[in-house]
């Protein structure tokens, strides 16, 4: 499974972005997929997902009230909208999904497939 990641670049404080995850194979249905983000120097952290067969999502309370998460079943995608950026949102995005369930669809080491990485950048 491949998943192939576009969307990102350099913003204005205050702007929005939509990055997006194109699963390669099957239906995005069957996939729980998740977005990360890892900032200069620091681990990779969790921001969000969305349950196979989109049953439910969960945020970061972080990112929860400017991130959002949703599933374009047209493209057979992923996307993530964020809203209101701030400085502090920049880092390289990633996409990820497991190979099969999950318990915690927080941690960094249950994921098995990663995208290529985006980066944001938001400065003034």
């Amino acid at each position: 499974v491949e998943l192939v990641q576009s969307g990102g670049g350099s913003l204005r404080p205050g702007s929005s972005v939509t990055l997006s995850c194109l699963v390669s194979e099957g239906s995005i249905a069957s996939y729980t997929v998740a977005w990360f983000r890892q900032a200069p120097a620091k681990k990779r952290e969790f921001l969000c997902s969305t349950r196979w067969g989109g049953a439910s999502t969960n945020y970061d309370d972080s990112v929860k009230e400017r991130f959002t998460i949703a599933r374009d079943n047209f493209k057979n995608a992923v996307d993530l909208r964020m809203v209101a950026l701030e400085p502090e949102d920049t880092a390289v995005y990633y996409c990820a999904a497991p190979l099969g369930s999950l318990q915690d669809d927080t941690a960094v080491g249950r994921y098995d497939y990663w995208g290529q990485g985006s980066q944001v950048t938001v400065s003034s």
